[in-house]
């Protein structure tokens, strides 16, 4: 790459999403009516963000957020104890982890004797969870850690609220929450998942370095928004979701978006956590979009895209042509792009393959009658 990308690496808010996937039984004779189960066997959480917020209002999205000083506090260590410790704290060997784009340096851990982001941003991700949510993805102390089967999460707390008061004030409390139940993040329950970068659509915008995690859960718990960040919440298959978002019922962002389709490739919870405990990733992937603004649409470029060039010129500023997107598409054969049609018609080409046996999206190009 020539150059550096801008603003600097202290300038990117490190930032870490769980995606919660939840198995979805069929109801025996005398249940309640619940939805039906989908075809995909599974159902993500997906929280819709208040229109009062500066980023993404009235977005739906994975639970998660910005990485916090007491994610990485060394005071964690004495709540893992005896049963899990430095190096690793059971999380297995570490994946390789390249520069997370050329010309963005990564940020180091914060402090020698505290702890590695490997288990800093899956406590990030998990108070996140419960201070939007009320999910509370921890593990008794003295219960090691059994991966072969899905997840559960704990039933809320007496003072549930006055709880995700203290820890929104101050995310040191959740330490103080987690030793008051004498439990521990399940930080063995998520999976990693890959990355995600803010694209340079605009100056000044607020940018995140964003962690995801894979979580997949037997059912799925309870959720109380919290009306202040968080204003509601739904169940949805990959399935499901994409046909609200086109049918305008909810709004995605592009990189919730793919991995919804991305997700879209396993038929069953079963296959996607069979997926995650192979330990199928090689490397993490963390991708930096690129725009390209056609005469009628937007492009989002991702690496491996025939259009996509290493290089701050390309990523920092917005590419133009005048040509339609079609016939750009016409042009093209190795594609790795989202195509913005408008705010609720996204389509997804892929033909590239996946590197470090990642799972790709498979193509997804919407009805000529939405566009």
């Amino acid at each position: 790459m020539n150059g550096s990308l801008r603003p600097g690496a202290s300038s990117w808010r490190r930032a870490a999403t769980m995606v919660l996937a939840a198995g979805w039984a069929r109801p025996g004779p005398a249940a309640p009516s619940p939805p039906p189960p989908p075809a995909e066997g599974f159902r993500l959480l997906l929280l819709q963000r208040s229109e009062s917020q500066g980023f993404l209002p009235g977005a739906h999205v994975f639970p998660g957020g910005v990485l916090d000083k007491a994610d990485h506090s060394p005071d964690w260590l004495r709540l893992f104890a005896p049963h899990h410790g430095p190096p690793r704290f059971g999380l297995g060997p570490p994946l390789s982890r390249p520069a997370s784009f050329p010309g963005l340096p990564d940020a180091a851990d914060e402090d020698g004797a505290a702890l590695p982001d490997d288990v800093a941003f899956r406590i990030c991700a998990i108070r996140e969870a419960f201070e939007e949510a009320g999910v509370l993805l921890l593990r008794p102390r003295a219960a090691l850690p059994t991966a072969a089967e899905p997840a559960r999460a704990l039933a809320p707390p007496p003072g549930l609220d006055a709880w995700r008061d203290r820890v929104r004030r101050d995310p040191r409390h959740f330490l103080s929450l987690c030793a008051h139940l004498d439990c521990t993040p399940d930080i063995w329950a998520l999976h990693d998942w890959g990355g995600w970068l803010t694209p340079f659509t605009r100056s000044g915008g607020r940018r995140f370095s964003t962690a995801f995690f894979l979580c997949c859960l037997r059912e799925p718990p309870p959720v109380y928004p919290d009306l202040t960040e968080v204003v509601s919440c739904q169940w949805s298959s990959p399935s499901e979701a994409t046909e609200s978002f086109i049918s305008k019922k909810i709004w995605l962002a592009p990189p919730q978006f793919y991995e919804i389709r991305r997700l879209g490739n396993f038929a069953s919870l079963s296959d996607l956590h069979k997926f995650c405990l192979d330990g199928a990733l090689e490397e993490m992937e963390t991708w930096l979009p690129i725009t390209f603004l056609t005469a009628d649409a937007m492009l989002q470029l991702l690496p491996g895209d025939e259009l996509y060039l290493e290089d701050s010129d390309f990523v920092e500023n917005v590419m133009s042509t005048e040509k339609k997107t079609g016939e750009i598409m016409k042009e093209g054969k190795t594609f790795h792009r989202m195509v913005l049609h408008s705010r609720h018609v996204y389509s997804v080409h892929v033909t590239v393959q996946s590197k470090h046996k990642h799972v790709y999206p498979k193509t997804y190009v919407v009805s000529q009658s939405h566009l």
